[in-house]
């Protein structure tokens, strides 16, 4: 049976209200805050289990996990993160999956913004000024990462470098440009959808950072159903419409 067509069953086993609600604790890349929390809020009403869910940085979730935070699942934004935690033992065998991709993009602050075109060589910095470009921690969130690795692949970050507002997650630098603090920021395209004081004034080429990959695995303490039926649930049509709908690529 598929994993989709699991997830399905399991979800509908849930619908006859189970004798004991059990919580699900999940780790997630900050990123998907919109669509899992509608994702979460679909699970519980059908199922009547409980869903905690903890945001932050990919790396900072992954650190925590290795050192033993309690979790039942983990959704990295990025494939290197999933990998020090399946390292260390903490993924259940056979579990782990490619479940969304996303897009980069360049935000500004408000509506009506003038489009950039993104391009090697294009003046990023003589955009800004004397502004600050948000981000998030480019050497160890995947936000910032990938955004780093766009901007060195076009040329542009060396005159961009002393301009960048580091923050620690991609949520964080998307409020920095939510609130005019920074009047550009470079973010996920769900982030962008999910706030409506910015605007995508463009998308960084596919092939100027590393692919956007959301690892997914349950992890070794995940001990009950209910933990294994939301984690098939992530991959359900109805899941599936939630994350496209807030500008993730299904990928399973």
């Amino acid at each position: 049976m598929s994993r989709r067509l699991l997830a399905v069953s399991a979800l509908a086993i849930g619908l006859a209200a189970p004798a004991m609600a059990d919580e699900v604790v999940i780790f997630a890349a900050a990123s998907m805050k919109t669509a899992l929390d509608a994702v979460a809020a679909d699970f519980q009403t059908a199922t009547g289990h409980t869903v905690t869910i903890s945001y932050a940085g990919s790396n900072a979730l992954a650190k925590q996990i290795i050192e033993g935070a309690p979790a039942d699942i983990f959704i990295s934004a990025a494939v290197n993160w999933m990998d020090e935690v399946e390292k260390a033992g903490l993924v259940a065998d056979g579990s782990r999956t490619d479940l969304l991709g996303n897009t980069l993009v360049l935000i500004a602050h408000g509506k009506g913004a003038a489009p950039v075109a993104i391009a090697p060589g294009f003046d990023l910095a003589g955009l800004l000024g004397d502004n600050k470009l948000a981000m998030a921690l480019v050497d160890s969130v995947p936000a910032g990462q990938y955004g780093k690795a766009a901007l060195e692949s076009l040329g542009v970050w060396p005159a961009v470098e002393p301009l960048v507002a580091q923050s620690d997650n991609v949520r964080a630098a998307l409020a920095l440009v939510s609130t005019g603090e920074a009047p550009l920021g470079i973010v996920y395209a769900s982030d962008a959808a999910a706030d409506d004081n910015v605007t995508v004034v463009g998308t960084f080429p596919a092939d100027s950072h590393p692919a956007i990959v959301y690892p997914a695995a349950l992890l070794t303490g995940a001990a009950d159903a209910a933990d294994r039926a939301f984690f098939e649930a992530l991959s359900s049509d109805a899941a599936d419409a939630r994350f496209a709908a807030e500008g993730f690529a299904i990928l399973n």
